[in-house]
């Protein structure tokens, strides 16, 4: 993927580059050798071996002379060079499973022109290269599957390795950190003061781990500090793709689309505009009270904010080309995230959450934006039942976790499954709140006059010969019945 990128940096990168001994697991030379399937073996053995290195990227360098680094200059051109008619980039990304980001870079330099790959890191799995997985022995690139020792190794270092501890820019001198990053939005969120000098600034921000000192000089931005706090997602090329998109639909389909917006900033700086963009779009009922006429916001604003944070917080940040999406219809609000849930969707409001993200989330729950461990689905069903609307639909489509919230509807109007999963939930509301499911509270709950209590009762045997709750004591009499949830 060839992109530009300031020509000062790729010059300095050249420079620290070939004033290395040697050449290492993560850096290779070459002077214009550039066969594309040899290309797609280094792309995979680097990545790999940049993992087990701890390094960010690694890089393969043409134009300079391995034996004593000297620049002479490549005649290799990435970006006109193709494999049959296919580009050479897309045919290598084609070729790569999982799909890391690599970067050819053209570097004037002393009157040549120098050629940069590089390559980001291995994060969750070995990348492999057409089905086949490489490493760097020495200098060598080696099929990973000869070394069972680095494979282990390589392994370990996937299971320890957060996404919050991954680098998102590296060697960054401190005016393009606080030019990249809104600092004082972190500074407000913690209601801090800002420090008056640089350096405070630069030291609070590595004491979160927003950024980090990197060894070859400057600060790395990590990855938690980017999500976070990014100006603009843009400028970080690998969370390009983590940008929240916004969607709102004509009707209950998705054959129109009335607008369409993607998210700019870093999660924690954009947070509050987001939520004030998203209730903006969302459909308003009118209320006429005593000779006034109101408007009221159709799903609890709340609900949709805590829901909005979890999809952020408990995404799977390394499933590549997706990110979290909410998508707004005249009858029901869909907030969607990457990455299946590590909960049972069925134990959301008794469960804490267990976060894939854990840094991140203590972050944004020290900055406000979420609630405290384990009670934020929990307000979401309350604020639901306060709003008298249909229980939220937890689903778990392959790959991903998609909350629904449903206008508002008379319970004559909800279909079975509907009731069951109202009747369910606010069980499991009551149950955390060390109380009972009744036909009193169930009639509360749907707003169900005490003469029709019948009907409830009705429900509440939908709800017991669905599975889904049971009584305190089979026993106990009519009146007294108290239900909780299945697994209770």
């Amino acid at each position: 993927m060839t992109k530009q990128r300031d020509e000062k940096y790729l010059v300095s990168l050249v420079r620290e580059l070939c004033a290395l001994p040697r050449e290492t697991e993560w850096v290779e030379f070459k002077e214009n050798k550039a066969d594309p399937q040899d290309i797609g073996e280094y792309i995979s053995a680097m990545a790999n071996s940049a993992a087990l290195e701890g390094k960010a990227f690694a890089y393969v360098v043409w134009g300079v002379r391995n034996e004593d680094h000297e620049i002479v200059g490549t005649t290799f051109k990435p970006h006109a060079r193709k494999v049959g008619n296919e580009e050479l980039e897309n045919w290598l990304l084609k070729l790569l499973e999982p799909k890391i980001d690599f970067r050819f870079y053209e570097v004037p330099f002393q009157n040549n022109i120098v050629v940069i790959l590089q390559i980001q890191r291995a994060t969750r799995h070995p990348v492999r290269f057409s089905g086949q997985e490489f490493i760097r022995v020495g200098t060598y690139k080696k099929k990973l599957r000869d070394y069972p020792e680095k494979e282990r190794d390589l392994w370990r270092i996937f299971d320890s390795t957060p996404f919050e501890e991954g680098v998102a820019i590296e060697r960054s001198d401190s005016d393009r950190v606080l030019r990249l990053l809104d600092y004082p939005t972190y500074f407000d969120l913690l209601d801090r003061p800002l420090p008056t000098d640089r350096n405070g600034i630069l030291e609070a921000l590595a004491e979160d781990k927003l950024i980090l000192p990197c060894e070859a000089g400057g600060w790395n931005i990590t990855n938690l500090g980017a999500i976070l706090f990014a100006k603009r997602l843009n400028d970080f090329h690998t969370l390009r793709r983590k940008a929240v998109r916004v969607v709102r639909y004509l009707g209950s389909g998705r054959t129109e689309t009335i607008r369409e917006q993607e998210g700019t900033k870093g999660y924690a700086s954009g947070f509050e505009g987001l939520v004030d963009y998203i209730n903006g779009l969302l459909p308003k009922n009118e209320v006429i009270g005593k000779a006034l006429r109101k408007t009221v916001p159709m799903f609890p604003e709340l609900a949709v904010r805590e829901l909005v944070a979890n999809a952020l917080i408990h995404q799977d940040f390394f499933l590549r080309g997706a990110g979290p999406m909410v998508e707004i219809f005249n009858d029901r609000i869909e907030i969607t995230n990457p990455g299946e849930p590590l909960v049972d969707t069925d134990r959301f409001v008794d469960t804490p959450p267990k976060s894939r993200n854990e840094t991140l989330a203590s972050l944004m729950r020290r900055f406000g934006i979420c609630e405290e461990r384990g009670s934020g689905i929990d307000k979401v069903v309350s604020e639901v039942e306060l709003y008298q609307l249909p229980a939220p639909l937890f689903e778990r489509p392959k790959g991903f976790t998609r909350t629904v919230l449903f206008a508002h509807k008379k319970i004559s109007e909800m279909d079975r499954q509907e009731r069951i999963r109202a009747c369910y939930l606010h069980a499991c509301l009551k149950y955390v709140m060390r109380e009972f499911l009744t036909n009193a509270s169930l009639r509360e709950r749907f707003g169900i006059a005490e003469r029709n209590k019948a009907t409830v009762s009705r429900y509440i045997r939908e709800a017991v010969e669905a599975g889904m709750i049971k009584p305190v004591d089979e026993n106990a009499a009519k009146k007294l019945m108290k239900y909780v949830p299945y697994w209770a």
